[in-house]
C-alpha cells in the first residue's frame, strides 16, 4: 500500500490542522505509548495494546476505484478511500497512531503501522469530526482493509478504536490478465 493522500478539517470541528514546524529527519519512531519499540518491533515497547472502546469514536469510510491511475495489464489496481473519523464519547481525545491490515489477494497480507494520519495527529473533542482521503495500491482487482486508530486522552490513558474491514473492487472491465 502507498501511503498518499490529503487530510483536511471540517470547518468549526476544532482537529488541529498541519503543523508548522520544520519536517522531522527520519528515525525508528517511538510506540503509540511514547516509549521505544520492544522486542519484535512491538511498538507499545513490550507494554500491550491499549484497549478496544467500541462507543468513543465512530469510523466511517467510503471508497472508490481509480481507473485513471490504475494499469489492469501491470497488475496495478489504485483505490481512493475517504475515513471520517467522529468523536461520538465525552472525552476529548487525540489520534497519534494507526494500524492497518491490508488484504491483497494476490500480493499477499500486509500490516502499515505508523504515527498519526497524513502527517497530523489530531485533537478531537465530543462531536468533532476529522476527514482525510488516502490511496491503496493492489495487484489484484479486489481487497480489503481494516485496522485500529490509537488515541491518547487529555489525563494521558490510551484507547483503541477499530477501523471496521471497508473492500475494494475494481470493475469487471478493468480486471486486465488477472481474470481474463
Amino acid at each position: 500500500m502507498n501511503e498518499k493522500g490529503n487530510g483536511k478539517r471540517v470547518p468549526g470541528n476544532g482537529a488541529s490542522g498541519p503543523s508548522d514546524n520544520p519536517p522531522r529527519p527520519k528515525r525508528n519512531p517511538p510506540g503509540p505509548n511514547g516509549n521505544p519499540p520492544g522486542p519484535n518491533g512491538d511498538p507499545f515497547g513490550s507494554g500491550g495494546d491499549p484497549p478496544i472502546e467500541t462507543d468513543l469514536m465512530r469510523v466511517t469510510v467510503q471508497t472508490e476505484y481509480a481507473s485513471d491511475h490504475s494499469s489492469p495489464q501491470a497488475w496495478r489496481y489504485v483505490f481512493v478511500y475517504q475515513i471520517r473519523i467522529e468523536n461520538t464519547g465525552g472525552v476529548r481525545a487525540q489520534l497519534f497512531w494507526r494500524h492497518w491490515h491490508i488484504h491483497d489477494p494476490v500480493a499477499g497480507d500486509q500490516e502499515v503501522q505508523g504515527e498519526g494520519v497524513v502527517g497530523e495527529t489530531p485533537w478531537l473533542s465530543p462531536g468533532d469530526v476529522h476527514e482525510y482521503q488516502r490511496f491503496c495500491v493492489l495487484r489484484g482487482p479486489m481487497g480489503h482493509m481494516e485496522g485500529f486508530y490509537h488515541f491518547r486522552r487529555e489525563d494521558g490513558s490510551l484507547f483503541r478504536s477499530p477501523i471496521p474491514r471497508f473492500f475494494f473492487q475494481a470493475p469487471p472491465n478493468a480486471t486486465g490478465s488477472y481474470l481474463a
